[in-house]
């Protein structure tokens, strides 16, 4: 562990952590004559505890030292056999190793020495199970006839790898027992070499699955996907033809159902197809990193992997493309069709609120029609009472003529009855 500081600075807290990653999962010492058997199993991040926790009981049955409780890659050797432990984001891998000689390569395999209960118990699915078998430089040398029976006659692979330091043979072929097989001939392999060439020969294979785990997704959606393409095409096409708001509403929903079947598409492969292509890429590196020089006859592990593995992962990225293509296409014509519903939906508002202008302007001049017939009527009201007033007077024996009354009143009870229902009107506004 790093001090807190360093010549007096403090050290930023995830130095130490960032600086040993480099060193992490180092590769395995490894001496030929040697066979190992290797196991990816899928399994997500939930299972992480289980895992741990079978490791620990192995290294019980065995007096070992056990994992620590936050580990993610673990080594140990167990007596008549080694264990090597990796998690990685979706998937675990187990490797076995037994140093011993043998006659046939995958008679025996180092998997034989592991408790087939313990195995039983792991958590996960295999999704790769390999052997191989590391053979000394003085392992009798066969031809590629000879060979093939190892491999169940199967058509064989191999190359010069490592600078010329071992040969490795494969038919990239799960045979009987479930597993497939690699074999090495030993040349001048250091032992740190050999670790990571058996390490290589087994990411090659885990990788390659993982990687293919995505064909079947682009085989799936790739007809699927015709289909939602021609018929956003129909329905673009048709957009042109549309002259009513309830079409209009009609292709928005239909556009609508048909955004969500690519996002329900979209967001179910996504990840397979950026995983497949980052698997692709590791493959590609440690085919890279093994140096291969060929055998006269017989194809490389790079040659063979690229016929079938190269247009799968092809078909898999033009698949991916379709879909963002097809994403953007739905996006442009919904928002080219929400336009034109918007539009034809402010053109009908436009003539509603016409509409409610000339009804308004209507009301106004009923409104002024009815005030001025108000103030007639009110004023013959009010000159009426005038004119009664103005009789009681005649009655008590004032000379008043009534008549001459009742016109002179007349402009000032108008005027009166005039401004008091105007006052009204503006007191009402407010």
């Amino acid at each position: 562990m790093l001090p807190a500081e360093t010549v007096g600075i403090a050290n930023h807290p995830l130095r130490n952590q960032l600086s040993n990653e480099v060193h992490a999962r180092p590769y395995e010492q490894l001496t030929a004559p040697l066979q190992a058997s290797h196991l990816a199993l899928l399994s997500d991040e939930t299972r992480l505890p289980e895992e741990r926790t079978s490791i620990s009981a192995l290294c019980e049955r065995f007096a070992v030292p056990p994992i620590s409780p936050a580990a993610r890659h673990f080594s140990a050797d167990m007596g008549t056999f080694r264990l090597k432990w990796e998690r990685h984001s979706e998937f675990s891998s187990y490797t076995f190793f037994h140093s011993a000689p043998f006659d046939q390569p995958f008679q025996e395999p180092a998997i034989g020495r592991v408790p087939r209960e313990w195995l039983a118990q792991l958590p996960g699915e295999i999704l790769t199970a390999t052997h191989v078998a590391l053979a000394p430089s003085d392992y009798p040398r066969q031809k590629i006839e000879e060979l093939a029976r190892l491999f169940a006659s199967n058509t064989v692979t191999g190359s010069v790898v490592t600078g010329g330091a071992a040969q490795a043979w494969t038919d990239f072929r799960i045979h009987a027992d479930g597993f497939s097989r690699f074999l090495i001939q030993d040349r001048s392999l250091r032992s740190r070499q050999a670790g990571r060439l058996i390490q290589r020969l087994c990411e090659i294979e885990q990788y390659r699955l993982l990687a293919l785990l995505a064909f079947p997704l682009a085989q799936q959606y790739g007809q699927r996907l015709g289909r939602l393409d021609q018929s956003l095409s129909t329905l673009t096409s048709g957009i042109v033809g549309i002259d009513n708001l309830e079409d209009e509403q009609r292709a928005l929903a239909e556009l609508t159902g048909l955004a969500a079947e690519v996002e329900q598409i979209s967001s179910s492969s996504s990840y397979r197809f950026s995983a497949a292509a980052a698997y692709y890429d590791i493959i590609q590196q440690r085919l890279a990193d093994l140096r291969e020089d060929r055998i006269q006859g017989v194809q490389t592990l790079h040659e063979f992997l690229e016929r079938r593995l190269a247009p799968a992962m092809q078909t898999c990225r033009s698949v991916d493309q379709r879909i963002q293509a097809l994403s953007t296409r739905v996006t442009r014509t919904s928002n080219l069709l929400r336009t034109r519903v918007d539009v034809s939906m402010e053109g009908q508002s436009r003539d509603l609120l016409k509409s409610m202008d000339k009804r308004a302007s209507l009301q106004l001049r009923m409104q002024e029609t009815v005030e001025g017939l108000s103030v007639v009527v009110l004023s013959y009201y009010l000159l009426g009472m005038v004119g009664y007033g103005l009789k009681a007077v005649k009655s008590a024996g004032v000379g008043v003529n009534v008549e001459l009354g009742v016109g002179i009143a007349i402009p000032f009870v108008i005027t009166t009855v005039f401004f008091a229902v105007r006052r009204l009107k503006r007191i009402a506004a407010h």
